[in-house]
This record gives C-alpha cells, structure tokens and sequence, in this order.
C-alpha cells in the first residue's frame, strides 16, 4: 500500500459518514483514532499478503486459505480496505507484521527501527537465535530470562557476533506480550512444545503461586538489573540501539492499548514493563531524550489511577539513590525540552505533551518518595469537617460549584498518605522543582488552565510538587487578584440594582498612636456584619497624612499592627528566648474575638501579598492546615522541653524510681501563677513507667500544643481562614511554604538585588552615584540593611523567591542636592539625587533610612 493510497484509507476510515476532518475534535483523540484505523487495515493487509500462518485456514480472505488466489500488494491495499469498511473477520491468531523486518524504518538519529515479531528466549532455546542454528519451523521463545540472557550473551562473545542478542533484544522489548512477562519472580520449569500456550501457562503458574498481591509486582528486579548490566558491560552499540528502536516501536502501541482497551485491567502484570524499561541506566542519555522517552512517559501518562499507587508503593521501596535517578532522568527530559523548545504567549510549555506527560509520569514517583518517608497517621488531623473537605479539593469554585480533585490528591487518596501527612520524604521536596519549566511557565494562562478545570487544558498547577514557592506564589496572587475584581464587580452591580452607595475596597481609617484599637474595632465590625468584605482589596489610610495606597501604605500598616499584636503588654502571646518565636499565652486575658482579629490580620495579608515580621513555629503553619501538633512539633516549638521527653524516651534505667514523674502537667503563667493538669483521669496517682512513657510523652505534647490552647488557637484559625477560606492556599502550599509566604525569605541577599534593579531618570548601571550606592550598601549591617527595604519599598522582609523577585527601580531626582533620598513603595522606587561624593550620598541616604516616618505627597 503507498502512502498515499494508507493516508486516504486511514482519513476515510478515521471519519465516517457524517464526522468530516474539519470536524472539532480532541486532537490527541484524533491521532488515536487514526492509529487503531490504521493498524487494524495493515492487519487486514497482512492477512491477504501473508496468511495467518494457520494451513488449515478456513477464512477465504486470507493467504493461508487453499481457495486464496494471491494478489499484488496494490490490490491487497484496496481489498484491505474494503475489508475494514465491511469489518470482516480476522483470523485468530492475527496475522503477524512480518514484512516489516526486512522493511525497517530510518529512525532521527539514523539508526534502523526493528519492527518484528515478538521472540522469546529461555535458557533452553537460545541457540536457535545463534548463526547456523536456525532451523526450518524452529520454536520462537517468547520472553526474557536473566539466564537465558546470560548463556546467549555467553555464546555470542564466544562466536565474536552479537547479532543473535540484538535481534532478540529489538524484538522482545518492541512487544507488549513479551517485555510484560519478562523477568518475571517465577518462570515454568519446563516448556510446552506448542508455544501458543508457553505464555497461557506462565500466567497459570503466576496465578497458582499467588504472587498477584494488591500492591506486589512480579517482576523480578534484581534480575532486571544484572541483566542490563551484563548487557552494557560489552559496549556494543547494537546492543543500545536494539533497546532504543524497541522502545520507539513500543511505546504508542502501550499507549493505545491502555486509552483504548483497558489493558491493564485484563492483566495487572502490565505494569512489569513499565519497571523494565525504567530500569535502563542509559534512560538518560541523549540518544534517548530526543523521542524514545518522551513516547514512553505519553505511553505511561496514559495508567490508570489504580495502577499509579501500584506503581508508587513499588517504587516506594527504593532506595533513596535508586529512587533519584528515576527523577532525574524525567527531569532531565522536561529541562530538555523547555530549553530546546520555542515557547511564546501562543505555544505554551503546556501545550507539549512531552513535557506535560513528563509531569504526570513525575507525580508517580513524588508519591513514592512522600510514602518512603516519614508519613504521619490520620489521626492527627484536627476534627474540623470544612477544612477536611478543602483538603481533599472539595471546595467550592467561584461560580458555586463544587471543584474536582485535582490528579494528585486523586492519587494520595488511592495510596491513602497525603504529602501534609508527611515530614520527611525519601526525596527533598527540593529535587522535584524544575527550575527552566518554572522560568518558562505563563502563570497566569497556567492558573486561567487550572480554574477551568478543562480535560484538554493541562495545568502545573495540578502538580504544585514541580514548582518552586516562589512560581505559586504569583498564582495565588492571580487568584487573590481575580476575587479581588469579583467582590468589586458585585459592589458595582448592588449599588446599581439598590441605588445605594457602596464601598468596592476594605478601608480602613486609622491613626497611628491608636493603630490596634482602630485597626481590630473597625475589622471586628466587618467580620460581624458583612464577613464578605473582608475579600475585597485592602485601602488603608493614616488620619492627617497625604499617602495614597496603592500597596506601600498597606504594607506599613501591616508592620505597625504586628509590633503591637507582639508587644508584650498586650500578653496574647509568650516570647521564646532560645528560639525567638512566638507561641500562644494559654492564660491570656484576652477574648476569642481579639484572637479572630489576629487570624483575620494574617490572613488578610496572604491576601493583599504582604510579608509580615511574624515568628511563629511550623507548628503554628501545620495546625493551620488542620493538622494537630505532635511530640515531633515539640523540637520546633519548645526545644527545651522536647529534648527532656526524649531523654525519658531513650532513658535506661528505672524510668519510675528516678524521674517520680506522673501523668500531671505542671505550668505558670506570666503572672508567677502555678497550675496542675491531669493527662488522663486520675493522672496524679499514675507514675510513670517504661511501659507507658510513651503514652505519656504523646498526651503530654497533646496538651501543651493543643489542649491548652486549643480556645485561642481555633479563634484565631477561624479569623485566618475567614479570609483565606476559597484559596487554593491549602492545595498549593505546604506548611513551610506557608511560612514563608508569610514570613518571606530569611536570605538577604543583596548582590542578587543588585542584578535585578532597573535603573530610570537618567541614572544606568554605570553612573557614578550608582556605584557609590552599592558599594554603601554591600557594606551596611543587616539592621542598616532592613531599614533601606522598608524605606524603599515599605517592608524590611525578603519576598518569596529572594530579593532579585524585588524589582527595585533607581531613579535619577535631580543634580546634586541637599535634599535627602525619597521613595515610592508602592512601586519601590527608590529617588536618588546624584550627590557629587560618595561620603554626602552615604549621610543622606542613612539618614533618610533612620528617620523615615510617615507619607507625604511629593
């Protein structure tokens, strides 16, 4: 058949009467359709030109039929078709592509693409496949074994030919049936002369001997692993090019057979090719890169959810080295991608399957990484329903409906581990981020992808594990931005319909030395009232002061309000001397509402992208996120007092004589008060021994991290989340990414905020007072340093990303001057005039920085 007469043939088949090409259509669906008509016509092809190999054969349509009169290869093409068009039966057992092996395919690296038979070898049958020994009607094996392998690799090197190996190799690992049963934990004993059952009875022997358990694979790894390695231990490119071409020829029929016809479903075992050919240490290389890989991640993206948790228990068990080659390598195939392709507004990264497949294939092994660590029970999970189902993507979306899980918590739910539940993975969290796909990723078309929640639409944001905090955190800003716009839509629409003024921002009127008592009353007011306005954008305005806010104002107002909160005088919260965090006064005076305030602040500045001067512990950022702290939270939060406990834990003498401790807690609060708390009922006549320390250490931790201040920390949940309820804050964040949200970075790095700065006015990079500047700088102290932050763009914290995500602008303010430096922060501009010495430019600009106070118009 030309090409031509198949391209026609396939179009015809592909669209029936009714369903023309310029039909709208998925195009991925499409190019499936396509395939399957296409494969099933050179089926029918091969039948007229070749038989089915069966003598007896009854179907007229086929070679092998006496009656068959055979017929060129033009008129098989057509008959071919017509076949297809009346969906004649095939002959069972199908007939096989054998004119394909003397046909091979000239690949893009310019090697030849087997496209033969499967063929199998066994320990006994090797030696057929060797030169000389081919015999008329000889028995084709039909899987890999470690041993048969061995003795052909053994009787090659002898013969001086490889040729045998490379035969069997492209031919094995081009065949779904053959890669699935090689290498398995269990091969039959002896082999049946009639090789249409070797492969029937192997799936009987497997199935006997009970290796199918829920998450077990049978494929034997080691063996898998020993193999490749005899293999490559001879350096022979036939060998490499064997792999590549089979895995080429593999991969789109794996992918249409598990889109199509639920392959995995009929034979669980399917996963054992996937394990085989990620096995390959030459995974990596180049050669590979290019397109074998890529079709094999679109092939793998293609498993069902059940199959992905089977495949992440099993890597699972991986070592943590084994388990980072296997991320590297998918890495390492999406950086090569991103670099080599041509990415635009138009044409997206998320528009390239390789890329996007390569993700999905990523997820399966950042879910075993996160089932390899070290992964918490549920039953640390705060009882809270509301926050239980934001977490498992069941919050509503802003038009009322409820959201789909996103793939992975699709895929957490089917292991049964969330990565919140985890603390330590195999893998750092870090190893996942791909640095080139975060710099190329369109955020906002991504996030646009991610709201519609469209099947043909693919967002990053469904995979938040390969982004750095830095590229969510401009989504979530998007996110805030577009309920920011929403909420004044609904303003304008009320006031309209009501006739009623109404005001579109959150504003609030403060005075500075009545900052708190302004702030919390006019915020309290709100959230009793009109909950909803909390949503709108933030507008602050200082009483007797000309600043407009257009964020600069807003992000002073934040610091002030978190001074005070802190102070103190207002004993709301304890201060940790060693660690110099904050915790919870479980014996404050203040009431649930002053709590709620403080939630609402925080969130309230997630919200308008402020970074606040906060310390608080990761246990704070966990509990946030419904989970309970645990005697883990202890090491964070009250170092002292963990370590005591877990020198109880490791103590081994007579827990009971020396410590004469009982399940009481003992605590005093600032007021030089002194309380007891029983950990369980009729704790104080309990001692505690080395059977129930542990029980003790547990209840113990409970108390002081949850129980004790279990009221003020759930008002000031409850103001955090009044905010921040409808963000995908939960789904993008992990609690240390939380706090740094929050708190920003603790880097400062100011040679990146060097890099980074624009320059306006007429000053550049080169003008003298320029690089007096800088030099000042770098030589500041890190208060000094601060203190030019907050001067220049209204808070002294490090944005998530570091300081080069600032973007400080420079700009000229006129020729030399006694006037002192001035800035915009709300664009972080910061004014210069171009003093005529390093030493005046240092005078002013300290100056400027120490006693900078207030807003004025300019």
């Amino acid at each position: 058949m030309s090409k031509k007469e198949e391209s026609e043939a396939v179009q015809a088949a592909a669209f029936p009467a009714g369903l023309e090409p310029g039909t709208e259509e998925e195009p991925e669906d499409a190019d499936m359709k396509r395939a399957a008509v296409k494969q099933q016509i050179e089926l029918y092809y091969y039948q007229l030109t070749e038989g089915c190999g069966n003598t007896a054969c009854s179907n007229q349509s086929c070679a092998s039929s006496g009656s068959f009169s055979p017929l060129s290869k033009n008129d098989a093409a057509v008959q071919a078709l017509e076949l297809f068009k009346s969906k004649a039966p095939l002959c069972s057992p199908k007939p096989r592509k054998v004119a394909r092996t003397t046909n091979d395919r000239q690949t893009t690296n310019g090697v030849r693409e087997s496209l033969s038979t499967p063929v199998q070898c066994s320990e006994e049958s090797h030696k057929s496949n060797l030169p000389g020994t081919e015999k008329q009607g000889a028995r084709k094996p039909k899987f890999l074994t470690e041993t048969g392998l061995q003795e052909m690799l053994d009787s090659c090197e002898k013969d001086g030919s490889f040729s045998p190996v490379i035969r069997t190799l492209g031919e094995v690992f081009s065949s779904v049936e053959a890669l699935k049963h090689s290498f398995c934990k269990s091969q039959p004993e002896s082999q049946l002369p009639d090789t249409s059952t070797e492969i029937e009875k192997h799936d009987r022997e497997l199935s006997e001997k009970e290796i199918h358990k829920e998450d077990e694979l049978t494929i034997d790894v080691e063996a898998v692993r020993r193999s490749y390695a005899a293999l490559f231990r001879h350096n022979n490119s036939g060998v490499e090019n064997a792999l590549l071409n089979g895995l080429i020829s593999l991969s789109p029929n794996v992918e249409l057979e598990l889109r199509y016809h639920c392959a995995y479903q009929q034979d669980p075992r399917y996963l054992n090719l996937f394990v085989i050919i990620l096995e390959n240490p030459n995974l990596h290389s180049p050669e590979y890169l290019e397109t074998a890989l890529p079709l094999f991640c679109r092939a793998m993206s293609q498993l069902p959810i059940k199959a992905q948790a089977r495949l992440a228990r099993f890597f699972s068990g991986y070592s943590a080295e084994r388990l980072r080659g296997l991320v590297e390598t998918i890495q390492q195939l999406i950086t090569f991608k991103v670099l080599s392709g041509s990415f635009s507004r138009v044409h997206l990264v998320n528009d390239e399957s390789a890329i996007t497949c390569a993700a999905k294939v990523l997820s399966i092994f950042y879910i075993a990484s996160i089932l390899a660590g070290e992964v918490e029970m549920a039953d640390t999970d705060e009882p809270d329903v509301s926050l239980q189902r934001r977490r498992h993507g069941s919050s509503e979306s802003d038009e009322g409906q409820e959201r789909k899980p996103t793939p992975l918590q699709v895929l957490e739910k089917e292991v049964g581990a969330r990565v919140i539940n985890c603390r330590c993975p195999l893998l750092p969290f870090t190893d996942f981020h791909n640095e080139p796909l975060n710099e190329q990723l369109e955020v906002d078309k991504d996030y646009t992808y991610y709201k519609s929640q469209l099947e043909d639409r693919f967002s990053f944001l469904n995979y938040p594990f390969i982004l750095t905090p830095a590229t969510k955190s401009l989504a979530l800003y998007y996110d805030n931005r577009v309920r920011m716009f929403s909420e004044r839509r609904m303003t304008v629409l009320y006031s309209l319909v009501q006739g009623q003024v109404v005001q579109p921002y959150l504003k609030l009127r403060v005075r500075r030395d009545h900052i708190i008592d302004d702030a919390l009353v006019r915020l309290e007011m709100i959230s009793m009232e009109n909950p909803a306005d909390l949503k709108k954008q933030l507008y602050v305005e200082f009483e007797g002061e000309q600043g407009i806010d257009e964020g600069g104002v807003s992000k002073e107002f934040f610091q002030l309000v978190v001074e005070e909160i802190f102070n103190a005088d207002y004993g709301m919260f304890i201060y940790d001397d060693q660690t110099h965090m904050y915790w919870f006064n479980p014996s404050s005076f203040e009431t649930d509402a002053q709590f709620k305030l403080i939630g609402i602040v925080l969130g309230l500045a997630i919200y308008n992208n402020v970074i606040l001067d906060v310390h608080f512990p990761m246990v704070v950022y966990r509990k946030l996120m419904a989970k309970k702290g645990t005697f883990l939270d202890l090491q964070d939060s009250h170092p002292v007092l963990h370590q005591s406990l877990k020198s109880m834990l490791e103590y081994e003498g007579d827990v009971e004589e020396d410590f004469m401790a009982t399940f009481c807690v003992g605590m005093s609060d600032l007021f030089g008060g002194s309380s007891t708390h029983e950990l369980k009922e009729n704790g104080n006549n309990v001692p505690v021994t080395v059977d129930n320390r542990q029980e003790y250490v547990d209840l113990y931790a409970d108390y002081i991290l949850n129980k004790s201040v279990e009221k003020q920390f759930t008002a000031f949940r409850q103001g955090f989340h009044m905010v921040t309820d409808e963000s995908p804050l939960e789904e993008f964040f992990r609690p240390e990414e939380i706090e740094l949200l929050i708190c920003g970075c603790p880097d400062f790095d100011f040679k990146a905020l060097e890099e980074s700065t624009d320059y306006d006015g007429g000053f550049t990079r080169d003008s003298q007072t320029v690089k007096d500047f800088w030099e000042l700088v770098h030589g500041f102290s890190e208060d000094e340093k601060k203190q030019l932050l907050m001067f220049a763009t209204g808070s002294d914290r490090v944005p998530v990303g570091g300081l080069s995500k600032l973007k400080l602008v420079i700009a000229r303010n006129g020729p030399d001057s006694d006037r002192l430096p001035t800035s915009h922060t709300c664009f972080n501009v910061l004014l210069l005039p171009e003093y005529s010495s390093k030493d005046k430019l240092r005078e002013r600009l300290l100056k400027a920085i120490t006693h900078a106070k207030g807003f004025g118009m300019l």
